[in-house]
């Protein structure tokens, strides 16, 4: 077992490897094997963060034409589904280079934007580079002159990718083989803002300036009733809405427009860019202080810190009369912090619901927003 960790507050937790590694492992192993004729049963690759991996070689087969093994993934404590999943390697002679290709379960580029053109396969450039560099290293300690084809595989690798982003990101018929270190960080929000930033690009290079970010399951219910656009255009960003926002800047969309459930966005009224609880909470505080500035009465104020939900604390402000005023408020103080975060460069905008209220909050720019990405969206 791969025994490297990392701490998350008290947790120690153990980190895995990425798909990418055990490609690149598996390609070595099976080019070793064909050159020598004998089987391995482990083998030792560097990732590119410096750590090296010692893996065993499962399921050797040589024959005259082509040697091929697999390796197992372990995501480590990261809640993967791809942890525990056979990645094969198959390797044969050709007359010069090194040829990358993939096979059964490995998905096909359908749309751009993403890490390799239209029509390739879903092995991203690292670990390509990685079994580029781990190809060469054996032709080297063997002397071997001529080339090499190495196909990865994952026999249920279809079935799998049914439960990931890639049908919506445009990754057709299996999983992508990714990683740019080499290991996974359990618990990481690299992979997931990664995934916002692939999306992003994606809907950038298919020609769309107008950027609809959703936070999950909510948002999409409510846009597909509720909302004149597309929803498979959108982008999908949870609670890296500051991310997202960055990586909208970044990529060069004119406008953004958030829509999410008010339990969340409600935190954009103190500038709380990152809405996992465990970042920040906040809620009823912002909500006080909207009351406050609203002119609300001391008693419905009080209340507002006990509620465990928004919806409640939008009760107990409707009943007294202030839901109106304070939503107002809120609805400007997301603009203020919205627009400070974009530095007034692009247009800039939220949509807050509620299941029981509806529609709560539209920051100024919104319904201009909704028109621009509706007649892009659906054009």
């Amino acid at each position: 077992m791969f025994e490297e960790y990392i701490c998350h507050g008290k947790q120690r937790l153990r980190c895995g490897y990425t798909t990418g590694s055990c490609a690149a492992a598996g390609a070595k192993a099976a080019a070793e094997m064909l050159i020598t004729g004998r089987l391995v049963s482990h083998v030792e690759i560097d990732t590119p963060k410096g750590i090296e991996l010692r893996l065993d070689v499962l399921k050797p087969e040589i024959n005259e034409e082509y040697s091929v093994c697999a390796i197992k993934k372990d995501s480590g404590d990261d809640p993967d589904i791809t942890n525990g999943i056979l990645i094969f390697a198959k390797v044969s002679r050709i007359f010069s280079g090194i040829q990358i290709k993939g096979g059964k379960g490995i998905g096909i580029v359908t749309k751009a934007g993403l890490d390799q053109p239209v029509g390739e396969y879903a092995i991203n450039s690292v670990p390509r580079k990685m079994i580029a560099d781990v190809i060469n290293e054996i032709a080297e300690k063997y002397d071997y002159k001529n080339g090499f084809c190495v196909e990865i595989s994952v026999p249920d690798g279809e079935n799998i990718a049914k439960k990931t982003y890639n049908p919506r990101m445009g990754i057709e018929g299996g999983i992508s083989i990714i990683g740019t270190s080499g290991i996974v960080e359990p618990m990481s929000s690299t992979a997931l803002v990664e995934t916002i930033r692939l999306e992003a690009k994606m809907r950038y290079a298919e020609g769309y300036r107008n950027l609809l970010l959703t936070l999950g399951n909510y948002s999409e219910n409510f846009i597909q009733k509720s909302m004149p656009f597309a929803l498979e255009k959108s982008v999908k960003c949870s609670n890296f809405i500051g991310d997202a926002i960055d990586i909208a800047l970044e990529t060069g969309f004119e406008r953004v427009l958030i829509i999410g459930h008010i339990g969340k966005l409600v935190k954009l009224g103190a500038g709380i860019m990152n809405t996992h609880s465990a970042q920040a909470d906040g809620r009823m505080d912002v909500l006080v202080t909207c009351g406050v500035l609203a002119g609300a009465d001391i008693d419905c104020l009080k209340k507002i810190p006990e509620c465990a939900a928004v919806d409640a604390a939008l009760d107990i402000l409707k009943e007294t009369g202030y839901m109106e005023k304070t939503l107002e408020i809120l609805s400007e103080r997301a603009e203020y912090y919205l627009s400070a975060k974009v530095k007034n460069t692009i247009e800039i905008g939220a949509v807050m619901f509620s299941d029981k209220h509806g529609i709560t909050v539209k920051t100024s720019l919104a319904e201009r927003l909704i028109e621009k990405i509706s007649e892009e969206y659906n054009g």
